[in-house]
């Protein structure tokens, strides 16, 4: 059976395209894949993909920044015949949006022990 089609419930927002690997910062240093670190606690970007008819504050294609282990665990679907990771997003932790992709991650991790 194939989805052709996701719609979420109330002011749920799916978002794709959530990057766990590499990170490239403005200055043009690459940072090495850090999830699952202590170094990897950081907030990540997403691309909007689908949100709820109750949804206010993002759009379908746009970016945002999430804070961090604010997003569940990614479910893979075949949507039109593409293989998509799916990750719902709490909304509450929405820190930034841009309607274009950032262009780096300048998010690092704050290492200060309190």
């Amino acid at each position: 059976m194939k989805i052709t089609a996701i719609k979420p419930l109330y002011d749920y927002v799916l978002v794709s395209e959530m990057n766990f690997g590499n990170r490239s910062l403005s200055s043009g240093i690459m940072l090495l894949a850090d999830d699952s670190r202590s170094s990897g606690i950081r907030p990540r970007w997403a691309r909007v993909h689908a949100i709820g008819p109750e949804q206010k504050d993002v759009e379908v294609g746009q970016w945002v920044l999430v804070d961090h282990g604010r997003w569940t665990r990614g479910v893979t679907v075949d949507l039109n015949g593409e293989d998509i990771v799916l990750r719902r997003i709490d909304t509450d932790a929405i820190l930034l949006v841009s309607d274009q992709e950032p262009n780096a991650d300048d998010t690092l991790a704050n290492d200060k022990v309190i």
